[in-house]
């Protein structure tokens, strides 16, 4: 990987109105990755992503993308800089074609410029047959296609993704995770924010963990995932049982097999060094407590696994199926 500096900031903090967005970020991008921004709604993501393109100004600490200052040099961040917003930004009347050409307009490109432009990546989004209808007759996926075509079009050197599939149904999700690499194979860096544990694992070179306004741990996956060590036991315990999960937490603390233990409202996720050494204690405990166990496994740490260890808490308990779009 190119260890050039993209995007730095230093101690980077935002308030609105008294309550402190994110506070004391520091972290870097290197030039052709994709890095992203993992955290639950309202971790301060979005509002990391705004400072850097200008759209906010920092409270305190500082930020420079390419070099530049996003404060006193925001009209260059601007030019080298591509956006797709969380909220799609689509007129349903205008067809794929007619936004970009407005667009083209808005960026001062030559007519020849944005027709070239806009072939290339009506193909790349793979929008060219559905390129003269209008946006209204397009589904989710083909919207999310057009907002990121038009982040693309005034040729940036970075593209910033605010929740890039959010509310995606999971095949159209795939097909905007490959525009995505396609983009990553070409050079582009690419910086984006999510709370899908999956998109971060599957398209991030590296990835800082954002709760509370604060990065809790910055790394790729895989070294972040390495970190926690050992193995884990997922206990589920059955209906009715969940009074005893936390006795069950503690008749586990201190056994020398378990390294830590996280509840969770169905049951257990235990850190162990051996699972073979941890199972029988597992079990053992539970029988004396009376608790039912519905279900237990173990596996190797997960980015979930990560999240949980480094925030106390999950991001989620699943990816929402519901309130999909197709």
């Amino acid at each position: 990987m190119d260890q050039t500096v993209a995007i730095e900031t230093a101690r980077l903090g935002k308030v609105y109105d008294g309550v402190t967005a994110i506070q004391e970020l520091s972290f870097k991008v290197f030039a052709g990755e994709i890095f992203g921004l993992l955290g639950p709604n309202g971790a301060g993501k979005s509002t990391t992503l705004r400072i850097l393109i200008t759209l906010l100004r920092p409270t305190t600490g500082q930020a420079t993308v390419l070099g530049h200052d996003v404060v006193r040099e925001a009209d260059c961040v601007r030019r080298s800089v591509g956006y797709v917003p969380q909220e799609r930004a689509i007129d349903r009347f205008l067809t794929g074609r007619e936004h970009l050409l407005l667009l083209g307009d808005l960026y001062h490109l030559s007519k020849d410029e944005t027709q070239r432009r806009i072939a290339e990546l009506l193909k790349l989004v793979d929008l060219e047959d559905q390129a003269d209808r209008p946006a209204k007759t397009y589904s989710g996926g083909m919207k999310r296609k057009l907002d990121i075509a038009c982040g693309l079009l005034p040729n940036p050197k970075i593209l910033f993704l605010d929740e890039p599939t959010l509310g995606l149904d999971v095949q159209s999700r795939l097909r905007i995770w490959d525009y995505v690499r396609h983009l990553h194979e070409r050079g582009m860096t690419i910086v984006l924010t999510t709370n899908y544990l999956d998109e971060a694992d599957r398209l991030c070179d590296r990835l800082a963990i954002i709760d509370g306004g604060r990065i809790k741990a910055l790394g790729s996956p895989s070294e972040l995932k390495a970190g926690l060590g050992g193995d884990i036991v997922s206990v589920i315990l059955g209906a009715g049982e969940m009074t005893r999960v936390e006795a069950l937490a503690s008749a586990l603390k201190g056994l020398p097999s378990i390294k830590s233990i996280s509840t969770k409202p169905t049951g257990l996720d235990i850190r162990v060094e051996s699972p073979e050494k941890a199972l029988p204690a597992v079990l053992e405990a539970a029988n004396r407590l009376a608790c039912r166990i519905e279900f237990i496994d173990y596996h190797r740490p997960r980015l979930d696994d990560v999240f949980v260890a480094h925030t106390g808490h999950a991001i989620r308990e699943e990816f929402p199926m519901e309130n999909v779009e197709s």
